[in-house]
């Protein structure tokens, strides 16, 4: 195990950043590879984010390899020597060791012997608000590197430890959460006809969008709809009250279930509001478009795996989180695996989670063998 990129790995866990403000991620990861001479440093793209370019003699096609920079709004568990220094802040998802991977490519394709082609470590901003992936992909700079494959891995606890878990197509679903404001009007408790109360609005909403589901993993219909948060009210019992707010995740694996989905939502928050008097605002937010899987890219790192005597999975289902990814699979030839991160870990943002440093080597395996199947060609 290389020692530097534990290391690494532990002081990005104890400093970790919201999606968005990564900044000082940002410097660290840039301290670290500039050590390794990429060919050109490009900070701030799409935000945060940042792609280290190594470039090579020859024209050839262009590989870039994607990890994440953001952490979550979790107030971290675990008491050992390195844990979140910042408060209510903490990397439960593992892209702390992602971007240790990553990063542990500069020092090897700084004496790799490749002559041909460009590799891009991507560090990009905010996966976990589903809005980073689409900034870069707005980013004149980013699309003037002109990736002919991007590649990506996410560790998976409840998986075996070092497993690569593939599969073609949707890799994970299409997410997207919304709010419903319902506004009525306020009254005296003793007196609820004199206004307009969105309790029962609020509880015929949920009954409805219950019909909407259809939990069934293995339908090309799946429909999955899970109430977050509902604010209605305060505890003071002389008052019937106006405001209502429900928050809502919703997945599915195609963009056009989910459409559909979001057009019977939208009839049902109408017809409802409308029954009951009520003024009715949606905001949608938090989009993740599915992750589809290149079969070529996914041929690719099966290949890998068995030249490496990884054991490899090929999973039966989509994965039901959601992973901005999928912005660049809209636009490039691409593919995201699994990490097996050991059957008896906590789970993804769990508060206690902790990614597994035995597996930076492993990471490193997949991502070192897909370059250099591509550029060696």
């Amino acid at each position: 195990m290389n020692k530097t990129l534990v290391q690494l790995r532990k002081q990005l866990h104890q400093n970790p950043e919201l999606s968005g403000k990564e900044h000082n991620t940002a410097k660290q990861i840039i301290e670290f590879v500039k050590e390794y001479n990429p060919t050109a440093i490009i900070s701030a793209i799409g935000g945060a984010g940042v792609a280290v370019v190594y470039e090579f003699e020859e024209n050839g096609p262009t590989v870039a390899i994607r990890c994440e920079l953001d952490a979550l709004p979790i107030i971290e568990e675990n008491t050992f020597e390195y844990k979140s220094d910042n408060y209510g802040v903490s990397h439960k998802c593992g892209h702390d060791g992602h971007m240790t991977i990553v990063a542990g490519l500069a020092e090897w394709l700084s004496l790799a012997e490749l002559n041909k082609g460009k590799v891009i470590l991507l560090f990009q901003p905010a996966e976990e608000t589903g809005e980073g992936a689409a900034r870069v992909l707005e980013d004149a700079r980013f699309l003037n590197l002109d990736p002919d494959y991007v590649f990506a891995l996410h560790n998976l606890p409840g998986e075996k430890m070092h497993s690569v878990i593939v599969k073609s197509g949707f890799f994970t679903a299409t997410v997207q959460s919304f709010k419903i404001q319902l506004t009525g009007k306020k009254s005296h408790a003793s007196e609820p006809e004199n206004g307009v109360n969105p309790a029962m609005a609020v509880a015929e909403l949920i009954q409805v969008f219950d019909t909407f589901s259809n939990p069934n993993a293995n339908s090309k219909n799946f429909a999955l709809l899970t109430p977050i948060c509902i604010d209605l009210g305060e505890k003071n019992y002389g008052i019937s009250p106006e405001n209502a707010e429900l928050h809502y995740t919703i997945r599915t694996w195609s963009g056009e279930v989910m459409t559909a989905l979001e057009n019977q939502i939208k009839q049902a928050v109408s017809e409802i509001s409308n029954t009951h008097k009520l003024k009715a605002e949606i905001d949608w937010f938090e989009f993740f478009p599915a992750s589809d899987n290149n079969s070529e890219c996914v041929a690719l790192i099966e290949k890998v795996a068995n030249l490496n005597q990884v054991a490899l999975v090929e999973h039966p289902k989509s994965l039901k989180f959601g992973e901005d990814f999928g912005w660049f699979s809209s636009k490039y030839k691409s593919a995201i695996f699994g990490l097996g991160a050991g059957e008896d870990q906590p789970a993804l943002h769990h508060s206690d989670y902790d990614f597994p440093d035995k597996l930076i080597d492993t990471g490193l395996l997949m991502f070192k063998g897909l370059i250099t199947d591509i550029l060696g060609k």
